[in-house]
């Protein structure tokens, strides 16, 4: 099936499900959700698949066995290409729109330690600001766990420091709901946002795989 653009049904139908999450209304209306978000969404990574590869759409129920909060369904649908362990692109919609990012997510302690090696290597670490720079200049927003204090050491006036921080680092745009999220041209905007991060989610599997 083509892709033909995420229908404004898929944000109201999230809307509806954040006023009533429950088992009852989403059997009520779970052709809407097979119709305007599992379908649109199967068709964009499709369309996606033969540049960045294969994606997992995530199931829609919450893993509510350690949580207070007991609503059975997600108020979004997200679907994630994995170039590595928590490393790869992301795209979402929900109630506001369309959403879309990429990085890394989780690392372990290892990892951490690797990622802060190389960010202290004058190649590597200035090849990455400059990276995290042009993602900013084109409206991405920097994200990720971060420490509030310098790591354990550093110095305190290391010249990337803020990176240095980082224990995850991700870029993200949310979009909104503007007319083309309708047509085929969403999946342009997907595909040309995930080639600006490319650089970033390149950067990051040299360096933690």
């Amino acid at each position: 099936m083509a892709f033909t653009g995420i229908p404004f049904a898929a944000l109201d139908f999230y809307e509806d499900l954040e006023a009533d999450n429950s088992k009852v209304w989403w059997n009520a209306h779970k052709d809407v959700y097979q119709r305007s978000v599992k379908e649109p969404m199967t068709a964009l990574l499709a369309e996606l698949e033969s540049e960045f590869g294969p994606a997992k759409m995530f199931r829609p129920y919450r893993d509510v066995r350690f949580s207070k909060d007991k609503t059975p369904y997600k108020a979004h649908q997200g679907a994630f290409v994995a170039r590595g362990s928590a490393l790869g692109y992301y795209v979402q919609i929900d109630p506001a729109g369309l959403f879309v990012a990429g990085g890394f997510y989780h690392a372990d302690a290892d990892g951490i330690a690797r990622f802060r090696g190389a960010v202290d290597t004058e190649v590597r670490g200035t090849e990455l600001e400059s990276i995290v720079a042009a993602m900013q200049k084109a409206g991405f927003e920097i994200g990720g766990d971060q420490l509030k204090t310098k790591p354990r050491g550093y110095d305190a006036d290391h010249p990337r420091i803020d990176l240095l921080r980082h224990k995850t680092l991700t870029v993200s745009r949310h979009f909104g709901s503007p007319a083309w999220l309708e047509t085929p041209k969403a999946a342009a905007r997907v595909r040309e946002s995930w080639r600006k991060m490319a650089p970033l989610v390149e950067w990051a599997e040299q360096v933690l795989q």
